[in-house]
């Protein structure tokens, strides 16, 4: 009998399994892999809704307090939530701005300035086959806010998943066999070194019983960078499109299929059947590449289009227009219960009575509580906002660049700006309350408020008169009285250059960006659009002088539609005073 029992022990030595568990190589990369998992575990968030209804999961990105989780997780658990951290402790938190598109959210937990975060990564850099680590709250059941782990590969990259029957699309985004579950959506995905490199989004489950059957999807933190700044912004914000249509041709190249007469890109020259060469910098060989690297870009920005036509290869830079209307991005309200009509008798039935709404607490998780009145003031409904108290934070903080340029507000009266151009011939703006003109050299052009017509512009400026108005407006603080001003997001300054903070403002039909810089206050420059689908007059400040104890923008380019107008130097300036309201 013994020899049998030795026997089998001997067997058992054998078996690589055991062997291997003993291999210090083996042990080395458990050890590691417990100290990844128990550096990041802080950061993430364990979200209940408010009573209990709905939840999920997410991750703390800065010590302030705000989070990535998915835009589905928000919508369920309300405007304000419960978040726990493995330190135990139960915060509260307030959403901040959503993306029912990209199914991405940033909310703020609040309570502290020194919340511990997770490291971004770069997602661009994962290869198929590289470990993943899933953490969250599956299932909701992280009621001691201990948060957990599954751990697997990268199996796809780059992975395209069509809208169903929804807006929402998964674009650009990762495919892993690390396991996720309901209650994970809104999860951290992090790379070996512990980097953020996703955020969990999608599982394929079976129908019955929702247990993941081997492949979940994550959006790419890379792509959730470009739209950071505008989900600070506490606005409910769009992605983009092309305003083109595109197929494959018969060799295999991306061929437009169709394009909007009104958009950009139809203006800077692309035209059906050319060929799509490279967009954003990534070459195009497919349809689905094609959506998958236009969908992780938010509306409004420039990126690099190369297109062929004829064997001439030929690089523009359009601004991406709006995927969907405003109404697309707004949940839908419920309509009115419309009134009963009285009987035969004249009485009007009483109809079966509503049964009350009970909070249905989590097991063991947090109460159904009212945030603390201290913070109801961090939510503010607004139209078009997910939270517009956010966007009035960000707003302040970037219009320190204005009010550095010093106080303006007294001198909005009658402006007179003279110089020369860079062609030697001398111009003089004049700003009025009615009327704005300029002259260059002999030749005059004049608009009248109330009445803009481009055909009245510098021909290649697209509305350089208007675009002086609006400088003053801005100056002066015209925007805060009369017209719509918020804070929109930041991106790359013509598609190529430095990242940007951007102001959008509106006056009637004429809209502009303001272009601020993110290394100190400094107004780069500002796009006005005189009219829907127009193109814009681009004005780029390159030096700013004092004049009368204020600063002015002493040099600075116009130009418009990829082309350039003129280079205006700024040597003499009369800013008249404010002019007294009359009875």
């Amino acid at each position: 009998m013994r020899s049998i029992v030795l026997t089998i022990a001997s067997l058992i030595a054998l078996i690589p399994s055991v062997a291997t568990a003993l291999d210090p190589v083996v042990i080395e990369a458990q050890q590691r892999r417990i100290a990844v998992v128990k550096k990041v575990a802080p950061s993430v968030v364990c979200i209940f809704g408010k009573g209990g209804q709905g939840g999920g999961s997410g991750v703390l990105i800065s010590p302030d307090g705000y989070a990535l989780t998915n835009f589905h997780v928000t919508r369920g658990a309300g405007d304000f939530m419960k978040c726990g951290l493995n330190d135990g402790v139960l915060y509260d938190a307030v959403i901040v701005g959503i993306d029912p598109t990209g199914d991405v959210a940033v909310i703020r937990l609040l309570g502290r300035e020194d919340f511990p975060v997770a490291p971004l990564g770069d997602s661009d850099k994962l290869k198929v086959g590289d470990w993943a680590y899933a953490m969250g709250n599956p299932f909701l059941l992280a009621t001691d806010f201990q948060a957990t782990v599954t751990y697997g590969i990268v199996s796809g990259l780059h992975r395209y998943q069509y809208p169903a029957g929804t807006i929402l699309e998964y674009t650009d985004c990762i495919q892993i066999d690390t396991s996720i579950n309901p209650g994970n959506s809104g999860g951290p995905l992090f790379n070996d070194n512990g980097e953020l490199v996703g955020i969990n989004g999608r599982g394929s489950f079976e129908k019955r019983g929702r247990v993941n059957s081997g492949a979940g999807y994550a959006i790419s933190i890379n792509q959730i960078k470009y739209f950071m700044d505008h989900l600070k912004s506490g606005r409910v914000v769009d992605h983009a499109t092309l305003g083109a249509t595109v197929t494959t041709g018969e060799d295999g190249s991306v061929i437009v299929d169709g394009i909007l007469s009104m958009s950009e890109a139809f203006r800077r020259g692309v035209r059906q059947d050319d060929e799509l060469v490279s967009f954003a910098g990534r070459p195009m060989r497919s349809v689905n590449q094609f959506k998958n690297v236009l969908g992780i870009y938010p509306k409004g920005w420039k990126v690099p289009l190369v297109y062929r036509r004829e064997g001439e290869t030929v690089t523009v830079y359009p601004r991406l227009r709006g995927l969907h209307r405003k109404s697309e991005l707004t949940p839908k309200k419920k309509p009115a219960p419309k009134p009963k009509q009285p009987g035969p008798d004249g009485k009007k039935p009483e109809g079966k009575k509503p049964t009350p709404k009970l909070p249905i607490p989590v097991p063991g998780g947090p109460k159904p509580t009212p945030p603390p009145a201290k913070y109801k003031h961090m939510f503010v409904k607004k139209d078009g906002f997910a939270n517009y108290y956010f966007n009035k934070v960000e707003l302040d903080r970037v219009m320190k660049s204005v009010t550095a340029l010093g106080d303006f507000s007294s001198v909005a009266g009658t402006w007179q700006l003279k110089g020369t151009v860079n062609t030697g011939d001398p111009f003089e703006f004049t700003l009025a309350q009615a009327a704005m003109g300029l002259t260059i050299g002999d030749r005059a052009f004049i608009q009248q408020v109330e009445d803009i017509q481009l055909e009245k512009e510098p021909p290649g400026t697209s509305g350089l008169l208007v675009a002086a108005r609006q400088l003053k407006l801005m100056l002066t603080g015209g925007f805060k009285v009369a017209s719509e001003i918020y804070y929109l997001g930041s991106e790359p300054l013509d598609g190529t250059g430095e990242v940007v903070d951007v102001v959008i403002t509106v006056e009637g039909a004429t809209q502009c960006r303001w272009y601020f810089s993110k290394d100190k206050p400094a107004l780069v420059g500002f796009d006005t659009q005189v009219l829907e689908d127009s193109d814009d007059c681009e004005v780029r400040f390159q030096e700013f002088k004092e004049f009368e104890g204020r600063k002015l923008p002493s040099l600075f380019l116009v130009r418009s539609a990829g082309r350039d107008f003129l280079t205006f130097r700024l040597e003499n300036v009369v800013l008249n005073p404010t002019p007294k309201a009359t009875e």
